[in-house]
């Protein structure tokens, strides 16, 4: 799929000099700490509250983890996340090494009612994974794949990444749709949906988690399937992190052959017309074993390169790969083409690398029905070419497997949309955003008449009645089963459904 980060101006995909992304934030072990004061804090509804040193202690003596206090090098370490313009500083950050450990902090979060914060990879491009004054729950210490081939089932622990469990599970000759980059956190990608490279075909994430472990607001461990706990199952299938931490998943694989076809195909931005007019065309009709993502885009990795092309996986047999490409290179000459027989596990991680120096970043989606010619021409004529601005404007592919779940049958609604628009820019910082973040609103303004809801994982500057709304005829529910399990709202940093009570 068109990755949030990998067909971004970060990438390196033309080759452009970038420095490596670690694929996890390895937590810096430390001893016990020795709390030699009280910690000034911050409630979930912004009251101030002093933690006693004692208390902290406790805490800190009580788990196997790490609890981290500002003031040593871990604590920088464990509060970074992706963006990097969000610098926020938790009075304390925990990192759990199971389960138990969770529940012992999520118990200290509630007895203070503090801002709770989870970090699984840090990728919420709102910064929703960290908290200023609150307390940060960094589970990159919990992760963990085992693969069972013959149940053809992964068991994920809660903080564990995409390629960690591509990298099992593909030693089986099995999958699940895993996003596009591999140090994205399973938990966050799956709770609010999951678009990966093989949705089309089998699904999105959420669609192929058969049970959770799950540590609720009273510090209860729960398991939740189909068969117990079936509401609570229900609602982290979409509902993002509004009920708990999730400790571990349990995901159905599906077989598949490790060499798949893909890659990146650009042709000159001239093109940009026709190349998103054989898209609306083609990808509606494509093939489910085709992922097919359209984009146009200025200042490609800040390279000064303007383009428009696709993203591709095609994972079904050689033969229709080479049809699906023939109808795609017809289009002209390419100035980019790195589409070949490739690694999945290896085409997964394609996008991992990152231009460290563009941290001032802009992240919008939108669901269309159609791809339309007012659309693209919307598209097409807004993108402005600035030399300080990497831009990608885009579709996302939907439909084929994502399409055949009832809305209700999980809490993500949006089964029978056509695509999602996207828009993403980065520029470096040493520029003002204020100038860059104007532009990319008033650009995005030309798509707002031609969408309707948004990826809930990629909120940022939405409201609390669009959040609401996005939730479609599932809201009522969600806010019932919130009411349920989490009265007080202590997991509120995410696209947060409020409780009624």
């Amino acid at each position: 799929m068109l990755s949030r980060r990998s067909f971004l101006a970060r990438t390196s995909m033309l080759g452009l000099a970038a420095a490596p992304l670690s694929r996890a934030w390895p937590a810096l072990l430390s001893p016990t700490p020795t709390v030699d004061r009280d910690i000034d804090a911050i409630t979930g509804d912004g009251k101030h509250v002093t933690l006693s040193r004692a208390s902290v202690q406790e805490l800190a003596s009580s788990i196997r983890g790490n609890v981290i206090l500002p003031g040593v090098p871990a604590y920088d370490v464990a509060r970074r996340v992706l963006n990097a313009q969000i610098d926020k500083h938790p009075a304390l950050i925990v990192q759990p090494r199971g389960a138990a450990d969770v529940t012992a902090a999520v118990q200290f979060a509630r007895a203070s009612n503090l801002l709770l914060a989870v970090k699984c990879g840090g990728h919420s491009p709102s910064g929703k994974s960290t908290c200023e004054l609150g307390m940060q729950i960094d589970l990159s210490l919990l992760r963990g794949v085992s693969v069972d081939p013959k149940t053809r089932i992964a068991r994920v622990a809660g903080g564990s990444l995409l390629g960690d469990m591509d990298y099992e599970a593909m030693a089986h000759g099995l999958v699940t749709t895993a996003g596009t980059v591999s140090h994205t956190g399973v938990g966050g990608l799956t709770l609010g949906g999951g678009f990966g490279r093989l949705a089309r075909r089998f699904g999105l994430a959420l669609d192929n988690v058969r049970a959770v472990e799950i540590v609720c607001a009273d510090g209860q461990i729960r398991r939740a399937d189909a068969h117990e706990n079936p509401e609570l199952y229900w609602g982290t299938r979409g509902g993002g992190g509004n009920f708990g931490v999730v400790t571990a998943f349990e995901f159905k694989l599906h077989p598949m052959q490790r060499q798949v076809v893909g890659g990146r195909i650009l042709f000159p931005y001239s093109q940009a017309k026709s190349v998103l007019n054989f898209y609306s065309d083609y990808e509606a009709t494509a093939p489910e074993e085709l992922s097919l993502d359209g984009m146009i885009g200025s200042n490609l990795g800040f390279s000064g390169l303007n383009a428009c092309g696709f993203v591709v996986c095609h994972s079904g047999s050689a033969s229709q790969a080479d049809e699906a490409m023939r109808k795609i290179r017809s289009l002209g000459t390419p100035v980019f083409d790195s589409v070949a027989a490739i690694d999945y596990v290896a085409l997964q991680r394609s996008g991992d690398d990152s231009e460290q120096r563009a941290i001032g970043s802009y992240t919008k989606t939108g669901y269309v029905g159609a791809i339309t010619p007012q659309l693209i021409d919307a598209m097409i004529g807004g993108l402005a070419h600035h030399p300080e601005r990497s831009t990608i404007a885009g579709f996302q592919q939907l439909g084929g497997a994502i399409a055949r779940v009832p809305a209700h049958a999980t809490a993500f609604p949006f089964r029978k949309v056509h695509a999602a628009a996207l828009l993403l820019a980065n520029w470096p910082a040493t520029s003002d955003s204020a100038p860059h973040l104007k532009a990319m609103r008033d650009y995005w303004g030309r798509f707002v008449p031609f969408t309707d809801g948004f990826y809930t994982n990629d909120a940022v500057e939405e409201s609390q009645k669009q959040v609401d709304e996005n939730y479609r005829d599932n809201y009522p529910r969600l806010v019932k089963l919130k009411n349920q399990v989490d009265p007080t709202n202590l997991f509120r940093l995410n696209a947060n459904v409020r409780p009624s009570v």
